[in-house]
């Protein structure tokens, strides 16, 4: 009987939004009900919310949260050993049933219900193939802002494309592009990896402005500057083994 709901439900779906959570349990509550409210505006929405390894009680929080939520529209799935951010992501990708693929944070820095926006602007067009939606950030500090105008000049200097706010949520595309990837990345610069993977398919990229917050809870992998010269570090390396391997197309 599960398997014909779930069957029925999905036959619905046309929009699958992923969203990667490590060691969230003190924001979880919170972005369970912003998808609740999501899936209250769009029938046509699944979200999938992927514990990707987390040591915290996370789990135990989304069977929690989710097991009197009447619908199969959202749903989490278990990751038992953490492999990287963009391994959460690809994990929940595959699991997605929608032509139209997504992914934001858990985080709340961005809001879920932001995914109905690109849902609304891709309503507005026939080819859903050759459009790529990202999000583009509003509100955040001038710091933070320079940081990211710096990494969008070194990636343009390494890869020659022009590329700005990577990291900027929801990060929309078509199935058709996701199954056309070819080794991405289990760390963080999937954003990177997809966004160029874009440009490169002459996807018509479209940004939207999105309000972006302070994170209310617990500490993100990227808020202090070590760990952002340590990202960036990573991610110029990521830029050059990206550029050999174009090189041998």
């Amino acid at each position: 009987m599960l398997k014909d709901n779930l069957d029925i439900a999905t036959q619905k779906i046309t929009y699958s939004l992923v969203i990667p959570c490590y060691n969230e349990s003190d924001n979880l509550e919170e972005l369970v009900d912003q998808c609740k409210r999501l899936l209250c505006d769009r029938q046509d929405v699944e979200v999938i919310l992927v514990d990707n390894g987390s040591t915290d009680c996370t789990p135990e929080m989304l069977r929690d949260l989710l097991k009197n939520f009447p619908t199969l529209r959202i749903r989490s799935i278990r990751v038992k050993v953490n492999k990287g951010y963009g391994y959460g992501i690809l994990v929940g990708l595959k699991e997605c049933v929608g032509d139209v693929l997504g992914w934001t944070h858990a985080d709340l820095q961005t809001d879920p219900v932001d995914f109905s926006i690109a849902v609304s602007l891709l309503e507005q067009t026939k080819n859903l193939e050759q459009i790529f939606l990202k999000g583009k950030r509003l509100g955040r500090p001038f710091k933070d802002v320079f940081f990211t105008w710096s990494m969008s000049l070194i990636e343009w200097i390494i890869l020659g494309v022009r590329m700005w706010d990577i990291n900027a949520q929801p990060t929309v595309f078509s199935r058709e592009f996701f199954l056309s990837w070819k080794n991405p990345p289990n760390d963080f610069s999937i954003d990177l990896f997809v966004y160029h993977q874009a440009i490169r398919r002459n996807l018509s990229i479209k940004r939207f402005p999105v309000n972006f917050g302070l994170r209310l809870r617990g500490q993100g992998h990227n808020e202090k500057l070590i760990s952002k010269i340590k990202y960036s570090w990573k991610t110029v390396l990521f830029s050059l083994a990206l550029r050999k391997h174009l090189k041998g197309y």
